[in-house]
């Protein structure tokens, strides 16, 4: 028995630093173009340099998990079909190539974390009922890694497996992450077109030229997203949520209105685009993880960075087009991407 388990140790010794050691600085950067359809479920080298390119090329797959997911494959196909590539959910090497092309420098690199990045304050635990909420000082993130691992646009779990032991609450240490820009200037912002069906969001210039595509959560058949066109009429950088009782969402009680502090971990992030139709807007979220993978209650949700980058590259006025249906709005008409390098 005890020869058995020694055998099992062993052999575990050899598996896990095997796995580990195919996720590093290295093996991102130098990774090739799969073979084949990469997995869903499984994180590798090769889709995390391949979100990194998508993230940086303006067309973003939300939180970069390393997986091949359906914000990575909606990324991926919008790429395809501006650049006239013919793609299914296999990554093309003319794909592939396109997207290379367009990108310099390193994908991973190394950071060394902050005193404000481990300063806080930072919440214990995050209520998952609004009326709980409503009584904290702010939203802040709920830990270092949490604050870093959106900084850099990753999931929690892709910056902990990039960095096997390090840790995210120790000023100097160095750890790997996404290369992707911290601020990000678009053109002047003149169209935003929201397709329902596909939930994504598209942004264009004066020109009709796409500048911009980012995966979006909207909204539900009992709360759905507006229809038609609306325009926008204000940003706000770290927002408070105002509940109204009208609303009557499930799970609260409160027949009166109440305000919620500003904080990347509100629920409506932290930046909001104020619509012309009342209540609507288009904002971050505290769960980038679940965009586009489920429904709003009626406004249009992003990751945070990417409606930051949004919010920062509109002004009032620009219209908002809800699109039930493929039109020449979403097809014909855009041209092509703006290169802002």
């Amino acid at each position: 028995m005890m020869r058995w388990m020694f055998a099992v140790v062993a052999l575990l010794s050899l598996i896990v630093p095997a796995a580990a050691g195919n996720l590093d600085a290295a093996a991102v950067n130098e990774a090739k173009r799969p073979a084949k359809q990469p997995s869903v479920d499984k994180v590798t080298a090769s889709v995390t340099k391949l979100q990194i390119l998508l993230d940086r090329a303006r067309f973003s797959p939300g939180e970069i998990d390393g997986k091949f997911g359906e914000n990575a494959q909606k990324a991926l196909k919008a790429f395809a079909e501006q650049n006239g590539i013919a793609s299914d959910k296999e990554i093309a090497p003319e794909l592939w190539d396109r997207l290379n092309a367009a990108s310099e420098g390193p994908f991973v690199v190394d950071y060394k974390i902050t005193d404000a990045d481990v300063k806080g304050p930072f919440l214990k635990a995050l209520p998952s009922r609004l009326e709980e909420i409503k009584s904290l000082k702010a939203l802040s993130y709920t830990s270092p890694l949490e604050g870093l691992a959106e900084k850099f646009h990753m999931s929690g779990d892709l910056l902990k497996a990039l960095n096997p032991g390090k840790a995210f609450d120790k000023v100097g240490e160095a750890i790997t992450v996404a290369n992707v820009p911290a601020q990000r200037e678009l053109p002047r912002v003149a169209r935003i077109d929201i397709d329902k069906r596909s939930a994504t969001l598209k942004a264009f210039d004066g020109a009709d030229r796409l500048v911009a595509f980012y995966p979006a959560s909207i909204g539900s058949p009992d709360r759905p997203t507006p229809t038609g066109t609306l325009k926008v009429t204000s940003t706000n950088d770290k927002p408070t949520y105002h509940y109204n009782p009208d609303y009557k969402f499930a799970g609260v009680k409160s027949r009166k209105p109440f305000d919620i502090k500003p904080g990347p971990n509100n629920p409506v992030g932290s930046y909001w685009i104020g619509l012309s139709g009342q209540g609507y807007g288009i904002h971050g979220t505290a769960e980038p993880d679940r965009v586009s993978k489920s429904a709003s209650h009626g406004c249009i949700r992003l990751t945070n960075w990417d409606a930051r980058t949004l919010g920062e590259n509109v002004k009032r006025g620009t219209p908002v087009v809800f699109l039930d249906a493929p039109t020449e709005s979403s097809s014909k008409r855009e041209g092509r991407l703006v290169n802002t390098r």
